[in-house]
Order: structure tokens, then C-alpha cells, then sequence
């Protein structure tokens, strides 16, 4: 696994940014570059930077494919607080060559839920599998909507939601947990992990707990994050906030590591 420590949320931001654009540079095959993609706070500066490379020039996505990690069950797009309207809103509107038949994210009104997400996966399957996720965590440490305890061999599938996590997100509803959905379509931690690479975003001191949990825990599903310690390919992106609860030894390895990368 490898840890990047940014000073702040916009340097963090900003890196994970520029190392997703180099990737979709540097891809030469034929076929599409696939990109997975979280909702919620931690990869808003993420996609403005994107969104200002595209629109400068310096970064096409006419030759990227899309798949979201999750989407409400029973909110139809145009709600605000669909993940489909927030991608929009904070990206693919924004995108000048991003063409509309490669975003896939899950269909929150369909009348078939479990063939949705089996749908899902074979499409994704149809494309060669993801070739980078960027996700982000809760403060649970949860992938998606893959609350503690999911297995960490699942697949896209209908996730009851806890009431920790519609109280958590509850502040997009009016601060109301009643209005939160019950329930979400979302990947898998299989899912995820089965991606070429995963690049994890965690900021902020309420996170730092779970960034612990992430890199010095035990493999476990009570913390689905802890997944990412078998991905060959795994990185975390995170901010000094963020650091609080990794021991000292933990925070400087990784800081020494990356000084040497960059020599």
C-alpha cells in the first residue's frame, strides 16, 4: 500500500487529481480507460481540477468510461440529492469531450434492483474491469455504501443503509435522517478491489480514525476500508488532518518513502 501525505485538502486534491490525469494520458490501448468514481465531499476538488485541465486542453475523456460507486434506491435523477444529478452537477456537465454514453452509474428507480446491479457488473466486466477506482471512506470506514460488516468479496448489490449513515448524511436532507433513503444500490468491496488500481481519498480529523483503521488495522470487515491492504495496487491520498491517529512510526515510514519516490 502506498500512502501519499498532502499538507492540505487541496494539495491532496491536487495530487490525486494530476495522478489520474498521467494515467489517463499515458493509456495507449485500444480500448476505453476505465474510471471509477465516488460521490460526497472528499473528491470535489478532485473533479475541479479535472474539470480545469479538460476545459484548458490538457486533458481529454472522449476515451473514458465511467462507473459510479452507488446511487439512492427510490430518488429519480433529477432529485437533488441523487448521485446521479450530484455527478453532473460537480462534473460530467463541466467536461467538454465527455460523451454521454460512457457514464454508468446504477439506476436508482429501477423496478428490478438485483438485475440492475447484476447488469452492472457484467458491464463493467464488458469493458476489461476498471482500471483505476477512486473512492472515498466514511468515518466507519466504509467503500461505497459497504457498511461495517459487509463481506469483503461482495458485489454491486442493494445495501441497507445504518442509521449512523443516514444520520451522517441526513445534512443533504434538510438535516432530517427520515428522509435518507433506506436503502442504496452500490459495488461491492470485491468490486472494487478487482480494479487494476484503487486510489482511496480520506481528509479531514473525522476521518482519522478510519485512515488508521485503513493502513495499521487488520484485515477485517468490520472496517471494509481494511480491504485495501491485500490490493497490490492500493494508494491512499490523504491530508495532515487525517494523520492524527497513525502512530508516529506509521506517519513518518510513509512520509521518508515518498521524499524518495520524488528524489
Amino acid at each position: 500500500m502506498r500512502v501519499v501525505i498532502q499538507d492540505t485538502y487541496e494539495k491532496m486534491s491536487k495530487w490525486a487529481a494530476d495522478y489520474i490525469a498521467g494515467k489517463i494520458r499515458a493509456h495507449k490501448e485500444d480500448r476505453p480507460f476505465v474510471l471509477g468514481l465516488p460521490t460526497g465531499s472528499s473528491p470535489i476538488g478532485v473533479y475541479k481540477e479535472l474539470v480545469r485541465q479538460n476545459q484548458a486542453g490538457e486533458l481529454s475523456f472522449a476515451n473514458v468510461v465511467t462507473f459510479n460507486m452507488d446511487e439512492y434506491l427510490g430518488l429519480p435523477r433529477e432529485h437533488d440529492q441523487s448521485y446521479w444529478y450530484f455527478m453532473h452537477d460537480n462534473f460530467f456537465d463541466h467536461l467538454v469531450d465527455m460523451k454521454p454514453e460512457n457514464i454508468n452509474i446504477l439506476n436508482g428507480m429501477t423496478d428490478d434492483p438485483e438485475g440492475e446491479c447484476a447488469r452492472y457488473e457484467a458491464k463493467i466486466a464488458s469493458y476489461g474491469g476498471i482500471d483505476l477506482f477512486m473512492g472515498g471512506i466514511g468515518v466507519d470506514g466504509h467503500i461505497a455504501f459497504n457498511e461495517p460488516y459487509t463481506s469483503l468479496s461482495s458485489r454491486t448489490g442493494v445495501r441497507d443503509l445504518t442509521t449512523d449513515t443516514r444520520i451522517v448524511n441526513s445534512r443533504f436532507f434538510g438535516g432530517d435522517p427520515e428522509k435518507v433513503p433506506v436503502q442504496a444500490l452500490s459495488v461491492g468491496v470485491g468490486t472494487v478491489t478487482d480494479s487494476r488500481e484503487v486510489l482511496i481519498l480520506i481528509n479531514g480529523h473525522n476521518k482519522a480514525r478510519a485512515l488508521a483503521a485503513t493502513v495499521e488495522g487488520g484485515v477485517s470487515q468490520k472496517w471494509t476500508c481494511s480491504a485495501l491492504q491485500l490490493h497490490k495496487n492500493a494508494i491512499i491520498a490523504c491530508d495532515e488532518a487525517a494523520c492524527g491517529e497513525l502512530t508516529v512510526d506509521t506517519y513518518k515510514y510513509f512520509l521518508d518513502i515518498e521524499r524518495k519516490e520524488r528524489l
